[in-house]
């Protein structure tokens, strides 16, 4: 497939994978299957990847894991600027270290939650967000309201764009309104797609990016759907959406990880077990993950 042209300027936008790390049957890091994987994903004409997302497991990873995840899917890249590192982590000194780690590696930008060891209110967030800045690196914020419990409302995503601390935002708070707003107080601020199952809308709301978790088994499909979205092509685009969302809407789910790890291995992909304290699926939920993904696969949707 036809590559998606990268922009080396704003290396966030475009479809930048949210990356799974694949696991031995002894839970180690397979870091070849991994360098394997990204540049799989980039050949199929996704932009680059996120390692260290949720997506990856990195709260399972020790810290020289996930150094090396991070130095891997650089390499593997062949393109720094293609690679956003999660660099999430419970205190802001520790983030900014990730961040700088990210930055040494060679990676274009990362992406950073707001402080999640408490219910942090405006003032903590602003501070953590200026604070990972100082690492030098384009921060795209991450707004997950659901898992964190802190929201980046669209009034301090203005704050922070203004103050310098962040070039984008990944939105997965699921409230599509909220495009509007953003574009409005912040004109400046690039909206990233941050969840699958609202894609469509987000696009036509003006997302320049999208943080992805199903391209991990579909990538050409998810391609094809992400550039008919982004264009408005909603001849294309809509019959694609309609045909992938029971997918999609695994990502915005408590067992994502182990189902986008299901739909890999049975399109053919490195997927494979996760670490504790994540469990394999429940028999039922399997059931509804291998039937979604054998029918888009029978559907030509790879």
């Amino acid at each position: 497939m036809s590559q998606i042209s990268h922009d080396t300027t704003r290396p966030w936008r475009g479809i930048m994978v949210a990356t799974t790390l694949p696991l031995r049957p002894d839970l180690s890091v397979d870091y070849d299957a991994y360098a394997d994987h990204v540049r799989w994903l980039i050949e199929s004409g996704c932009d680059g990847v996120v390692p260290n997302g949720s997506l990856g497991e990195y709260q399972t990873l020790t810290a020289e894991e996930r150094a090396k995840v991070v130095e891997v899917a650089v390499e593997a890249a062949g393109d720094g600027s293609r690679v956003m590192p999660g660099v999430a982590a419970y205190g802001s000194a520790e983030s900014r270290r990730w961040a700088e780690q990210a930055a040494e590696a060679g990676a274009g930008s990362v992406l950073l939650l707001p402080p999640n060891a408490y219910r942090a209110d405006h003032d903590a967030v602003r501070g953590h967000y200026a604070e990972v800045a100082k690492a030098g690196v384009p921060i795209v914020a991450y707004n997950n309201p659901i898992d964190t419990k802190v929201d980046l409302v669209p009034t301090l995503l203005a704050q922070l764009h203004a103050e310098g601390s962040i070039v984008a935002v990944k939105e997965f708070s699921g409230d599509v309104r909220r495009a509007y707003e953003i574009a409005e107080l912040a004109p400046g601020l690039d909206l990233l797609i941050g969840a699958d199952d609202v894609l469509l809308e987000l696009a036509l709301a003006g997302a320049v990016g999208w943080i992805a978790g199903y391209p991990n088994a579909l990538p050409e499909a998810s391609a094809a759907l992400y550039k008919a979205a982004i264009a408005h092509d909603l001849n294309t685009a809509l019959p694609l959406y309609k045909a992938l969302h029971s997918l999609l809407r695994w990502d915005s789910k408590t067992e994502f990880v182990q189902a986008i790890k299901l739909s890999m291995d049975i399109a053919g992909r490195p997927g494979g077990p996760t670490r504790a304290p994540r469990l394999p699926l429940t028999p039922e939920i399997e059931a509804a993950v291998r039937a979604a993904t054998e029918k888009a696969l029978a559907e030509g949707l790879a």
